[in-house]
């Protein structure tokens, strides 16, 4: 493989993360104001994840290093979870233990737990195991308590469901 190639599926690999973490932050603006999936994901590409509005060579130099969001993969996302949302929310209160329900979950927590659910039941050329450290990585990025390990147990049990052969032939 020459570097380009490795380099190459590592930026892809980059921005189909910045995807996931930039429709989660989408799907949590979606559900707390009630806009349609369009105009969230419109702003989404024109405004966010741009440097249009740095103005000192400081303000650069303090942004987190992001790829910017692989764009096919983030409206995948948005418009695949506004469209399946209550399927979604079905599989999910379905892998929930008795005590939460959907609607106790945090907004961003429950915005995770869709994309991932989505993608899991969607995305059949991405393994399960990635689909939930993707989402896992996501949850690290909001929180610091228990809420990482919630999303893994929760989109690993889902997993178990909707894609029980690729998980026994995993060993996981």
């Amino acid at each position: 493989m020459s570097s380009s190639t490795s380099s190459d599926q590592i930026h892809g690999r980059l921005e189909r993360s910045s995807a996931r973490l930039a429709a989660v932050q989408a799907l949590y603006e979606i559900d707390m104001t009630g806009v349609s999936a369009d105009p969230v994901l419109q702003e989404f590409l024109r405004e966010r994840w741009k440097n249009g509005n740095i103005t000192t060579l400081n303000e650069l130099e303090q942004l987190p290093e992001l790829a910017s969001p692989d764009e096919v993969l983030l409206a995948e996302l948005i418009h695949g979870v506004a469209e399946k949302r209550e399927i979604l929310d079905d599989i999910i209160t379905d892998a929930l233990s008795s005590d939460w329900t959907i609607e106790r979950l945090e907004v961003i927590l429950r915005a995770t737990l869709r994309a991932g659910t989505f993608e899991l039941l969607s995305t059949i050329d991405v393994s399960a195991i990635t689909i939930i450290n993707e989402y896992v990585n996501v949850a690290n990025a909001f929180f610091d308590d228990n809420k990482p390990g919630m999303v893994n147990g929760v989109l690993d049990k889902i997993s178990r469901v909707l894609r029980s052969e690729e998980m026994k032939k995993s060993g996981k």
